[in-house]
């Protein structure tokens, strides 16, 4: 007897689409997808970072040192010196020149009063000029101290000065450096971030483009799934095989013994 099989398949275009997705898909997914093109890189530093790096580690590092030492040489008792007037002396030696001058007119005039008054020679007059000397003297030499002490204080005021100067300059130079270093970090970093963005668009470039087959047929993977899952355009194919000759003997010899039976009936009762 005939055995009828019914089947229930996709329109025949949609069979078709679907071979060629799994072709496809088989191509693009056979060899392993290249991924070294589109890895993460990173920007290396730019020139003017090496040279804030070589600037902090090299001469910023320790810029205070040499005027801490300059410094140094202007501190103790005989930082004076330095600044010691080299004119100082010759002030000094005009000045008691000038002074003994002074004082010589100054004691002729006792010796004229007391030839006037008739006492020139006499003990009056030597006291007087003894007297006179002797204040003469030490007014000259406190002079002279004087002079020394007011050079002496000048020398020390030059010392003292310049060794705050050197404190500045230990202080502002360092200064000045980080802000150089500071600066150039800044605008290396500046160039920096644009060098990696270059690079990450180079990257996601190569990414795009390797993944664009995949994605494209992605888009057909799922328009193909959504087709064979909903389209109404289904139909139903009826298979009925052809009989076997064994089949066909057999169906034969039934047909034949069902007439002759037809044709002699048995009896109903022998």
């Amino acid at each position: 007897m005939a055995v009828q099989q019914t089947q229930i398949l996709p329109s025949p275009f949609l069979g078709d689409i679907s071979k060629q997705y799994a072709g496809d898909l088989g191509k693009l997914t056979a060899a392993p997808l290249a991924t070294s093109q589109f890895a993460p890189t990173v920007a290396g530093q730019t020139d003017l970072q090496k040279q804030a790096t070589t600037l902090a580690g090299g001469a910023g590092l320790g810029a205070f040192e040499p005027y801490l030492q300059t410094a140094g040489g202007y501190t103790g008792p005989q930082a004076y010196e330095q600044f010691m007037s080299p004119y100082q002396q010759q002030v000094i030696d005009a000045s008691m020149t000038a002074f003994d001058k002074q004082a010589a007119q100054q004691r002729r005039g006792i010796s004229d009063r007391a030839l006037q008054a008739g006492a020139f020679g006499g003990s009056r007059h030597g006291i007087a000029e003894s007297e006179y000397d002797a204040a003469s003297d030490m007014n000259r030499n406190l002079m002279r101290q004087q002079m020394l002490q007011q050079g002496f204080g000048q020398a020390q005021a030059g010392a003292q000065q310049a060794f705050q100067q050197q404190q500045g300059l230990a202080g502002l130079v360092p200064s000045l450096y980080q802000q150089d270093i500071a600066q150039l970090g800044r605008v290396g970093a500046t160039d920096q971030a644009q060098a990696q963005a270059g690079l990450d668009a180079t990257r996601e470039t190569a990414r795009l483009k390797a993944y664009e087959p995949y994605e494209r047929l992605g888009y057909l993977g799922t328009g193909v799934t959504g087709l064979l899952g909903g389209y109404p355009g289904q139909y139903q194919s009826t298979v009925m095989p052809n009989p076997t000759p064994l089949q066909s003997a057999l169906a034969i010899g039934t047909t034949g013994a069902g007439i002759i039976g037809a044709m002699n009936p048995r009896p109903l009762f022998s």
